[in-house]
């Protein structure tokens, strides 16, 4: 995608395939940029491509490079990632290609956008559509830098780099052998992209009732309200970029700066990353059933069904069952692709919230998920869990057609002696007859309001301790934890009165902070997990990623007793240089003013 008529060509095949002149060669092959960006369908369609290149997942997949999962698919990039074959020339992570088209795309249309006529006549709706179209094109740079730095920032030199850094657009004339910008030269870009981005779009995607509320500078202009939301109306919400969502992307690049594998020299600390946190959450309402969003069938029922939880989220899919196809237990006609770790089952505490490694929990290791914390039974199915009306049976016993035991025979069953629930819909997914039965709605977020309350949360600590509400929020990081918590079922009876959380309290009574900060950080991987968030928050926290995967067997001793007996599944075969992901080894032979990080 390296010049302009390239592009304009793919973009012409994407906006007119339908079109009976496509084929005119005459016609569309001689035509010039110059001549195109007084055409709507052809600048517009830089913004879309774009959009095209957003680099989310729209199911698990990077958690089986961590300790949280493994797959029983043997071909599985991920998978052969975690056992030692992650190169420079052979990253599964890599966002290098998608997100430096996007770049190029939204930079193109950047140049362009004021240029064309938007609305024919309006002075008003010209300046509304130009300001959101702006705003769109500088949040989806943002976040292409973003998730470049996340896959490729790191030391080289003893210098904290990033990406090369690029606000124009490249074309046949330009120089391509470009060097890294600073670390903290990408993040006030990602910065200044997303304050200006802020301020040309709105918060959400509304309709307004009263004319006073369309801002000034539009009034100025003679705007009214049938233009106004014609533009930022609520016609726009369906996954447009918004401020909002902007400011949740700053307040992601925040904390992956402040964090502590880039804090020494990213130019941002934790109290700036907990303010810019505080921000997004502004006005925003903690939603009592958002670790289960899910699993509200009547909010996925409709494309345009306003979520609580879920800040931003990928197209919704009217007809699937990919994911239960994929990740239910094989007696259910699944796969049982993503496979939790004992490591995992192993971080949710009990119902009074202690750890299990704590005397205090009341742990019993001949009954290791009697009294833990709900959570783990919405989240994995176990040995005895019942899914689906049936008792999954993932141990030794049982009938001996039992397909989801961890020795059967087969390649669809679970390794680990656990299966993933969450994420999952009970009434969707194949039966014996049909891989396409029960087709249901899903969703998968991009970006969950739990994930900014735990950032907040997570940079407040470590700023000004447990308890102080340093942002002005009205909010403590004690407060936020201990609204999930609680909102988890940690603390409550078995009537659902909440009786407290001494732990938690004892964790914020520690002046250090530490005990409230590894609380936190357990707290983030239960709530995010199989959201691929871990094999990032274990880098960015220079946590041990050489954990081995661990899983359980279980055997029936008798009737009434079974023992549980620990396994190691799958080693982590990681370097120490390797908490920074590579530069693709390519581009470092292509063009030499490439700094490689160190040690790949």
């Amino acid at each position: 995608m390296k010049t302009k008529n390239i592009i304009f060509y793919l973009i012409g095949l994407l906006l007119f395939s339908s079109c009976d002149d496509m084929f005119e060669p005459a016609k569309e092959n001689t035509r010039q940029l110059e001549a195109m960006v007084q055409e709507t369908d052809y600048v517009y369609g830089l913004l879309i491509y774009g959009y095209t290149r957003l680099p989310y997942l729209r199911v698990t997949t990077t958690d089986v490079a961590t300790d949280d999962a493994v797959t029983n698919n043997s071909n599985d990039n991920y998978k052969k990632m975690a056992l030692g074959t992650w190169t420079s020339d052979n990253d599964p992570m890599t966002q290098w290609n998608a997100c430096k088209d996007g770049i190029q795309y939204v930079n193109l249309f950047l140049k362009y956008v004021n240029d064309v006529n938007w609305a024919q006549s309006a002075k008003s709706k010209q300046q509304m559509f130009i300001d959101r179209l702006t705003g769109e094109a500088l949040g989806l740079r943002a976040i292409f830098y973003y998730h470049l730095l996340l896959a490729h920032a790191g030391y080289a030199g003893g210098e904290l780099l990033g990406v090369p850094l690029l606000t124009e657009p490249e074309d046949g004339s330009s120089d391509y052998n470009q060097p890294r910008a600073t670390f903290a030269e990408v993040v006030e870009q990602i910065f200044k992209d997303c304050d200006k981005a802020d301020t040309l779009l709105p918060a959400q995607y509304i309709d307004l009732d009263d004319e006073s509320l369309i801002p000034e500078k539009y009034l100025h202009l003679g705007a009214q309200l049938s233009g106004y939301n014609l533009v930022f109306g609520a016609k726009m919400a369906k996954n447009l970029i918004c401020g909002k969502i902007v400011q949740a992307v700053k307040a992601q690049t925040a904390l992956l700066a402040a964090s502590p594998a880039y804090r020494e020299k990213s130019g941002v600390s934790s109290e700036q990353a907990a303010r810019i946190c505080a921000a997004v959450l502004k006005g925003v309402e903690f939603d009592p059933e958002g670790n289960i969003w899910y699993r509200n069938v009547s909010q996925l029922s409709s494309s345009t069904s306003i979520m609580p939880e879920i800040l931003w989220r990928a197209e919704w899919e009217k007809a699937d069952a990919s994911q239960e196809t994929d990740n239910f237990p094989p007696s259910q006609n699944g796969s049982g692709r993503i496979n939790p770790t004992q490591n995992l089952v192993d971080a949710f505490p009990m119902a009074n919230g202690y750890p299990i490694t704590d005397s205090r929990s009341n742990y019993d290791p001949q009954n290791p998920y009697a009294n833990r914390d709900p959570r783990l039974d919405e989240d994995i199915i176990h040995d005895g869990s019942v899914f689906k009306s049936t008792t999954i049976i993932t141990g030794t016993y049982g009938p001996a057609d039992n397909k989801d035991n961890i020795n059967n025979a087969g390649s669809q069953h679970t390794l680990t002696g656990y299966y993933m629930k969450k994420l999952l819909r009970d009434d969707a997914g194949p039966s014996a007859k049909s891989t396409t039965a029960a087709l249901q709605p899903h969703i998968f977020p991009r970006i969950r309001y739990t994930e900014m309350f735990l950032a907040y949360a997570e940079a407040a600590n470590d700023a000004w301790g447990p308890k102080a509400d340093g942002a002005g929020l009205g909010l403590s990081a004690y407060d936020v934890i201990k609204m999930i918590r609680q909102r988890g079922g940690i603390g409550q009876n078995e009537v659902g009165e909440y009786q407290g959380d001494p732990y938690l309290d004892e964790c914020a009574n520690d002046n250090t902070g530490a005990k409230m900060r590894d609380l936190i950080r357990n707290e983030r991987r239960i709530e995010l997990c199989f959201e691929n968030k871990r094999f990032y928050d274990l880098r960015r926290w220079l946590l041990p990623i050489n954990v081995s995967a661990k899983g359980v067997q279980v055997d029936q001793v008798d009737d009434d007793t079974f023992s549980y007996t620990i396994l190691d599944v799958e080693p982590r075969q990681y370097e120490s240089y390797q908490y920074y992901g590579p530069i693709p080894n390519s581009e470092v032979l292509q063009w030499n003013a490439l700094k490689q990080n160190e040690g790949w």
